[in-house]
């Protein structure tokens, strides 16, 4: 049983929101997940967080409760949500889960680690909401990022997708002059779990190929195995890039694809110049 798996298990079995000491105090105690790390109660808060919808906003409160939410695919992975207990019952939390896990952080330093907790919380929903879309939205998507990326000679008009039926392995085309000389070629893949395969990448290089292409970038939600970054890498006269989820979301939020600004926060010291004493 993976450690996700365990977490959703011992939420649905207790029917009632969870802080993330009381998740991993019931999966020890059911013997579900066998810990190795030295902190598994921080293993056990990470996996939450990368999977939780609204933790982010509001999440002030030191002591945060989740529950699961209720999916119709069975077999897709276990997401969470923070428990507003502002209109809920009240429900009884442990002194253990009350203590503060920063005591010995500077507040500077709490919110460096918020802040890197919360950016990958968005990158996380951001490869969830891509890969409940449509294949159509997803080459779409990748089309825009390159364009918006800087590649293309124009901004509008340099991008087009042509996946679908009759596309002959190719999902988009960035060109990259106004006279067509040099093109990108494209290939956009959702895959939840799976690795891309090496087939994958033969019957990209194929499609290029057939266009005389030396340009290529097969775009990922997932990860490529070994063979397939190896078929990539060997392909004679092309270059191929290979763009996984992990590569996907960092462009996506650094490019402020897919994500709303809400609240800037400005962190201050006191300026010594302005001082006259030592």
């Amino acid at each position: 049983m993976r450690i996700v798996d365990a977490i959703a298990k011992v939420m649905k079995d207790s029917g009632k929101p969870l802080t993330h000491v009381q998740i991993y105090n019931l999966i020890k105690d059911k013997k579900l997940f066998n810990f190795g790390a030295k902190d598994p109660k921080s293993v056990v808060r990470g996996k939450i967080r990368t999977h939780c919808f609204g933790l982010d906003f509001p999440s002030s409160s030191p002591v945060k409760l989740f529950k699961l939410v209720d999916q119709n695919n069975s077999k897709a992975t276990p997401l969470y949500e923070l428990f507003d207990r502002e209109k809920a019952t009240t429900v009884t939390v442990s002194q253990d889960a009350k203590l503060s896990e920063n005591n010995d952080l500077l507040i500077e330093e709490v919110i460096h680690n918020g802040y890197k907790d919360h950016i990958y919380n968005i990158k996380t929903q951001l490869l969830n909401k891509i890969k409940i879309e449509n294949p159509a939205f997803f080459e779409e998507l990748v089309v825009k990022l390159l364009l918006k990326m800087g590649y293309g000679w124009n901004d509008s008009s340099s991008g087009r997708v042509i996946g679908g039926s009759g596309d002959e392995g190719i999902d988009g085309i960035i060109t990259e002059d106004k006279l067509g000389l040099e093109n990108i070629y494209i290939q956009a893949k959702r895959y939840n779990v799976n690795k891309v395969p090496p087939r994958e990448i033969r019957d990209f290089i194929g499609a290029m190929a057939i266009k005389g292409a030396r340009k290529g970038v097969f775009v990922t939600t997932s990860e490529f195995s070994a063979q397939a970054k190896k078929h990539a890498y060997d392909a004679q006269g092309m270059n191929i890039t290979l763009v996984d989820g992990l590569m996907l979301s960092n462009l996506l939020v650094q490019h402020q694809m897919g994500i709303a600004k809400v609240e800037n926060y400005t962190v201050y010291k006191v300026d010594q110049n302005f001082f006259t004493s030592d």
